[in-house]
């Protein structure tokens, strides 16, 4: 048996890995620049002679999670003030060493939890007791300028975010579009096996259909994001009309995921009995999946004009194909129902 060649495999994961580096250069460099400004302006503003705090709060507090920046930009703050404090007291009490840079993290942690911290103040608190402890001598003293530090480090991230953001519309873009791919790829998957009454192909897809909910999670997620930096950035408020149509179509995103999942399941179950399926209904999914990529691409069109006649027109045509399937085939009709219900509603206006 011939072994299977490494180098196509090899291409993929350098090209994957591409497009990963692409989707995220923006972020890389905008921290990068951030945390460089919020050092420059502690040490050269400030004057501070160990600024490594502004820096660390900068890429903390930046993240990867920009509906969150705000909330940040406090709890590294608060965490930095209370770590510090702590450290400093228990330094004098105890000195420094291993098991005392132990000890002051314990207590850190303990003392924000107490007072509600969340996790990220809980870990800064950790941090930034560690660094006393590990980084500065023992007779240094208590500084507020770690403190500021923190507040400067943590100002520099939310003004590049805002100033700078990344596109908040690309930022969705990219949630969307591993769903609408997966989506046009079970619903073939389906149509293919129900075709060939293939029961191992028709398993498969349900299982990938499964997998597909934490992927809508994401996307939830992303239009929050999306929003947040189009709300409060000035350089982006443009892109809030382009999110309405996201924000519009996100419940049927969602309802199209489900009920593909019920329509592979019901698939699976009719070759399983050896239920008929009317042969109109392979033809029916595919439909469907041409509707899958046809929304999408109305979603991606940022003018919002030019496939919107195509997407109903398909829309209508697969809501015809699957009420004939399900007609001519009342055993068929409780799960073909499904893969209807998604697209009863138009996205775009009439």
């Amino acid at each position: 048996m011939r072994a299977t060649d490494p180098l196509p495999e090899v291409g993929r994961y350098l090209s994957s890995g591409t497009g990963r580096l692409a989707a995220n250069l923006w972020p890389i460099l905008q921290t990068s620049v951030a945390a460089s400004l919020s050092y420059f302006l502690a040490a050269v503003v400030l004057g501070n002679a160990q600024p490594f705090f502004a820096p660390i709060a900068t890429v903390v507090t930046i993240g990867l999670a920009p509906g969150q920046r705000g909330r940040r930009a406090v709890e590294v703050a608060i965490g930095v003030a209370l770590g510090l404090a702590i450290a400093d007291v228990i330094a004098r009490i105890i000195g420094v060493g291993a098991v005392q840079l132990g000890v002051v993290a314990a207590l850190a942690m303990v003392a924000a939890v107490f007072f509600g911290g969340r996790s990220l103040l809980v870990n800064q608190a950790a941090i930034s007791a560690i660094l006393v402890i590990a980084l500065l001598p023992p007779d240094s003293g208590f500084t507020p300028d770690r403190f500021f530090n923190a507040l400067v480090g943590g100002g520099v991230a939310l003004a590049v975010s805002y100033l700078f953001p990344m596109n908040p519309v690309r930022l969705v873009e990219k949630a969307a579009e591993p769903i609408f791919r997966k989506l046009v790829a079970v619903l073939e998957e389906i149509a293919e096996a129900l075709e060939e009454e293939d029961l191992d192909h028709s398993e498969a897809a349900l299982k990938k259909a499964r997998k597909l909910d934490h992927r809508v999670r994401d996307f939830d997620e992303a239009l929050s994001d999306g929003y947040e930096i189009s709300r409060l950035s000035p350089t982006r408020r443009r892109s809030i009309k382009h999110l309405e149509l996201y924000a519009g179509a996100s419940i049927r995103i969602e309802l199209a995921v489900i009920n593909t999942r019920v329509l592979a399941r019901g698939a699976a179950n009719a070759i399983r009995r050896g239920a008929p399926v009317p042969s109109s209904m392979p033809e029916a999914i595919l439909d469907l999946s041409r509707a899958v990529r046809a929304l999408a691409d109305y979603l991606e069109d940022r003018e919002g004009r030019r496939r919107r006649s195509g997407s109903r027109w398909r829309r209508r045509g697969v809501r015809r194909r699957l009420s004939k399937a399900v007609t001519t085939s009342p055993s068929a009709s409780s799960w073909a129902r499904s893969a209807r219900r998604p697209w009863t509603c138009s996205v775009a206006p009439a």
